[in-house]
């Protein structure tokens, strides 16, 4: 089976973390080097209002060590209460040994001494690479359920759309999220960057809640309204993707959600079997935390590969 040229957008997730340390300036410059289209990643903002690149609102114990050189032993503060200064003083090169991240991801190189990138880095790291065309596909990492971690919603897309806009990066850039809130404030403030509806009916997460009343993260829409059809759902908040985990993807909710004029681009696809049947399903993207596997996938199957391009 081969499909179109250009027809597959390749993401690597946090920069490809199963290859190295997530959402770090080597794991982007890595994931460049090997050709990705698209660099997956999460924001946070300190408290000095700078945006940087984590996907945790809080420091991570299995990936962080203080300035001392020791593993953070609980979570550390959020991250919106340092400073970027205050930030730049942890180390997040590293898994912490012995931890199930550790063992889930044990192919991962370390990079010691590595910080906290902010995202105005990452642009400026893809422009070394000699890259013009790769995309950034953002998610603001806000909670309904944690509000005091974060800047409220509308502060917090607000000064995203800035760091965006500063780095003319606006045609290049898709912003998404769990947090609706966030993509609407985007929709209204930013109308040229495309917006991303991130969803899962799981255990480990569940923002649709189609059984309760209401859900907290979908800026008031209810599934029920749409027949509890998650794409029409998405169509009506304003999107231009729709991004399922990619176990609750069929042929059909594919087929549905691009009838509407939706992309399709799902999360998070490790195994070979499991991105084969992505591609064959219909879908316009994967993320992926292996995007080394997923090109060797794509290649096989006769499609075309974004350029790779080293960081001078």
């Amino acid at each position: 089976m081969a499909r179109s040229a250009h027809s597959l957008d390749l993401q690597g997730h946090r920069g490809g973390r199963g290859l190295m340390p997530e959402n770090t300036l080597p794991a982007f410059a890595h994931a460049l080097a090997l050709g990705v289209t698209t660099l997956e990643l999460d924001c946070a903002i300190t408290r000095d209002g700078v945006v940087v690149v984590s996907h945790d609102a809080v420091l991570n114990p299995d990936i962080t060590r203080g300035p001392d050189g020791t593993w953070l032993k609980e979570e550390g503060p959020p991250i919106g209460h340092l400073t970027y200064d205050e930030l730049r003083r942890y180390d997040v090169g590293r898994i912490r040994p012995g931890s199930a991240y550790a063992t889930r991801f044990s192919r991962q190189r370390p990079v010691d001494g590595t910080r906290v990138p902010r995202l105005a880095d990452v642009f400026a790291l893809a422009r070394r690479a000699g890259n013009e065309t790769v995309r950034f596909n953002i998610e603001t990492k806000v909670s309904p359920l944690h509000p005091g971690r974060t800047l409220a919603p509308e502060a917090f897309a607000r000064t995203l759309i800035e760091v965006v806009r500063a780095g003319n990066m606006q045609q290049r850039v898709t912003i998404q999220s769990f947090d609706w809130r966030t993509l609407k404030v985007v929709q209204q403030e930013a109308p040229e960057i495309p917006t991303a509806y991130l969803t899962a009916q799981q255990d480990f997460m569940d923002n649709i809640l189609a059984g309760q009343a209401e859900s907290p993260w979908t800026a008031g829409l209810r599934v029920r309204s749409f027949a509890d059809s998650i794409p029409r759902m998405v169509k009506a908040a304003g999107g231009a993707v729709w991004s399922p985990y990619y176990g609750e993807v069929t042929r059909e909710n594919v087929r549905e959600a691009q009838s509407l004029g939706l992309k399709v681009v799902v999360w998070t696809v490790n195994a070979e079997k499991d991105m084969r049947r992505m591609i064959d399903v219909g879908v316009d993207g994967i993320i992926s935390d292996y995007p080394d596997r997923l090109r060797r996938v794509a290649a096989r199957l006769g499609m075309e590969l974004p350029p790779v391009t080293p960081v001078r």
